[in-house]
């Protein structure tokens, strides 16, 4: 070989070698534009997603231009109706919509589409391409029902009901700040979402009224004001006066309204609302001030007499219904009760009497929803944890057998389409044989699959390509270590450092919420990691999170292990993800950091004070500091009163730990937070003036208890400059 052919082979090596690093190089760098809810880029990086909906048991895919029908053997698609059309008939500029993603099919057979916007909804025949029926609406709480086409609503604090025809009644006129109809009751606890709850004939409408004249005002103040003004908000603090709710009952058919005899409201909470088939009957879940005793309690929806109670629950810490009764489709005289009484939510098949019938799921996992029916296969669908529990899996469970199916492949969080209750029931054909599955998995940032009941099967209908295949992306990795009382499995996620180098030593930040009805380690694209994590990962932050006892999903006992003591029990088992963190070569046992809002706000401060020499910065937003100003229903079900639990009340105070704090800490707020009131932090820095301890303190004026828009931008800018100033 010649020394000019020998060169030029190496220097074809080497062109071959250098074209993937100047590739790799190239990546773009991630920015908070694009990784912050609030930024102008977010959506950008979100995965490709697809709207779908039934009319009956046709699958519609529902996009801004078009509905289409899809074939269910095929999977194509046959065009349904056009925006132009649509907005044809409509008429009206101001009227006419911008995009069908939400347009609805409620009536299975005819060729209805329901279409509403900002001042009200519309019947669009497709066929006729006629509108064919319209409704004003645009009322800031409002509830519609499609069997009478009737609408609830509240305006000036008053509850009004209109008819198909426009024909109104107004059902109260005591309405106002202290006595409110209509609307959500009990601090949205309990799975209360709203106060409006229509009959399954359009016919009756039960409705919330709460009397909250009694309850103490905590007040807020407007500075955007000339002069501030004083805008009072009613909040019950644990251990004081909470209010009092009572539930009425309009009949379209008659005009009256009924009050259910349920005695006297004071400390009791009426919950999970359900009406019988037949419309003459309302179930409650009633709950005692104390949260220890559930009675599911039957009304006569005509004359509001109380019939009896046909189940009852207790628990020695808490109980705490968050689903009402389902009615099995088929059988009016049968429904299914969700319960945690053995330990795990699991479904129970029951009789109008309250006999239970049989114990439908059982495992040591968790029941996540009651999807729907399949009337042909006499089946119910669920969400559950049992493949793992930080997964959400599809199964078909058989009721008379119990027997369950898996509907999915097995992996990731399926199911992910939420409707405004927080279920999951719209991803089910009407005669539940066919569901659409929009899921993710750690590696696959979206799927959305058509699955049929009886069978394991998928058909892809989407496969979303990776939004950040073009940018530098760190590494997302998920296990498990021991709690601290050394049995129990908790889950942690871990995000390395762009470029990472295992011979380096790196700057670590916990994450950390820690508080129930939430987790925050999943099996969904890169395993549920916040976008925050990602750019403090470029920044050269390893990140670490771990869902600690308490939090949500893993079972009573689990959830139930921070009774009385909040943050105890959480600390200890944080505590043990640190030493996991510290076995690590390329932790920097000198630089760890802590952040977390709301409770995590709380955990945050927690660990900074009680182990002052381990955590060297911390960011707390919206911190609980004492949980005696926390309202009555959260804090009494996990804390009990502070006149029945004074020395657990004391002991979690981070008011007696201010002098404990040694490094670096900002607090951040919200200034009108009207869930952890400023009060919580205020009292701390006051604390803290007391003992000498030099806390940082930023507050955004007139935001609630989390950033809106470009605020929250602005929000993770600043808390990743104050751990560049102190942890990097």
């Amino acid at each position: 070989m010649t020394k000019t052919n020998h060169l030029a082979k190496v220097a074809l090596f080497l062109l071959a070698t250098l074209v993937p690093l100047t590739a790799m190089s190239q990546k773009k760098p991630l920015t908070l534009e694009e990784l912050n809810y609030g930024g102008r880029n977010y959506a950008d990086m979100q995965p490709r997603n697809a709207t779908y909906t039934w009319w009956g048991d046709v699958l519609i895919h529902t996009d801004k231009e078009q509905c289409s029908t899809v074939d269910m053997k095929r999977l194509d698609e046959t065009p349904l109706l056009k925006l132009d059309d649509v907005n044809a008939a409509i008429g009206t500029e101001e009227e006419q919509l911008k995009s069908l993603a939400r347009v609805t099919f409620p009536y299975p057979g005819t060729t209805l589409a329901l279409l509403e916007n900002f001042k009200g909804r519309m019947l669009y025949d497709w066929q006729k391409k006629q509108v064919t029926w319209r409704q004003d609406d645009g009322h800031e709480v409002s509830d519609w029902t499609p069997v009478s086409r009737a609408l609830a609503y509240v305006d000036n604090h008053q509850l009004f009901v209109a008819d198909a025809n426009g024909k109104t009644i107004q059902l109260s006129t005591d309405g106002s700040r202290e006595i409110v109809y209509g609307q959500s009751v009990h601090r949205d606890e309990f799975g209360i979402y709203k106060g409006t709850f229509w009959s399954p004939d359009g016919q009756r409408l039960a409705f919330y009224r709460m009397d909250q004249s009694m309850v103490d005002d905590y007040p807020q103040v407007n500075t955007f004001t000339r002069i501030a003004t004083e805008e009072p908000d009613k909040y019950p603090m644990a251990g004081e006066t909470s209010h009092k709710v009572t539930v009425g009952v309009y009949d379209m058919g008659t005009g009256r309204t009924v009050y259910l005899d349920a005695g006297d409201p004071t400390d009791r909470y009426f919950t999970n609302i359900q009406w019988s088939p037949d419309a003459r009957r309302i179930y409650i879940q009633e709950l005692n001030r104390d949260q220890t005793d559930i009675q599911l309690t039957v009304y006569d929806a005509v004359s509001g007499k109380r019939e009896g109670v046909i189940y009852t629950e207790h628990n020695d810490r808490y109980a705490e219904p968050l689903v009402p009764i389902t009615f099995l489709p088929w059988d009016a005289g049968k429904f299914i009760l969700q319960s945690q009484r053995d330990g795990y939510n699991h479904l129970y098949l029951m009789d109008t009497t309250g006999r239970q019938l049989r114990q439908l799921t059982k495992g040591e996992w968790v029941v996540l929803d009651l999807v729907g029916f399949c009337r042909q296969r006499g089946s119910v669908v669920i969400l559950s944890t049992e493949a793992s529990p930080i997964q959400n899996n599809l199964y078909e469970v058989n009721l008379s057998t119990g027997k369950r199916t898996l509907l999915d492949n097995g992996r990731g969080c399926h199911g992910n389409v939420y409707q405004d209750d927080g279920r999951h029931t719209s991803i089910l054909s009407a005669s539940g044989r066919y569901l659409f599955d929009n899921y993710s998995e750690p590696d696959v940032p979206r799927r959305i699959s058509l699955l049929t009941t009886g069978k394991q099967a998928e058909r892809v209908l989407l496969d979303a390509p990776d939004p950040w295949e073009e940018y530098d992306v760190p590494e997302f990795s998920c296990g498990t270590l021991k709690a601290a009382d050394g049995v129990t499995d908790l889950y942690y996620r871990m995000v390395k450092p762009i470029g990472f180098d295992p011979s380096k030593k790196y700057p670590t930040v916990v994450y950390v919420y820690g508080g129930p009805h939430a987790r925050n380690v999943e099996a969904r694209w890169h395993y549920m990691s916040r976008g925050w994590e990602s750019y403090m990962a470029q920044r050269g932050y390893l990140l670490f999170i771990l869902d600690n006892r308490g939090s949500k999903d893993r079972g009573l006992a689990f959830e139930q292990a921070t009774f009385r003591q909040l943050g105890q029990v959480e600390m200890e088992d944080q505590m043990k993800g640190i030493d996991y963190l510290l076995t690590l070569p390329y932790v920097d046992a000198d630089r760890i950091g802590v952040h977390g809002w709301s409770f995590g706000g709380y955990m945050t401060i927690t660990l900074m004070t009680h182990h002052p020499d381990v955590f060297k910065v911390g960011v707390a937003g919206g911190p609980v500091i004492d949980w005696k100003w926390y309202e009555v229903m959260y804090g009494e079900r996990y804390m009990d009163t502070p006149q029945t639990n004074a020395e657990g009340y004391e002991k979690t105070s981070l008011l007696n730990q201010a002098s404990n704090l040694k490094g670096h800490l900002q607090i951040i707020q919200g200034m009108n937070d009207r869930t952890v009131v400023p009060q919580h932090c205020l009292s701390f820095i006051d604390a803290c003036i007391k003992a000498g301890t030099q806390p940082d303190f930023f507050v955004y004026p007139g935001e609630p208890h989390n950033m809106r828009g470009r605020k929250s931008v602005h929000l993770h800018e600043r808390i990743t400059q104050y751990f560049d100033d102190y942890l990097k």
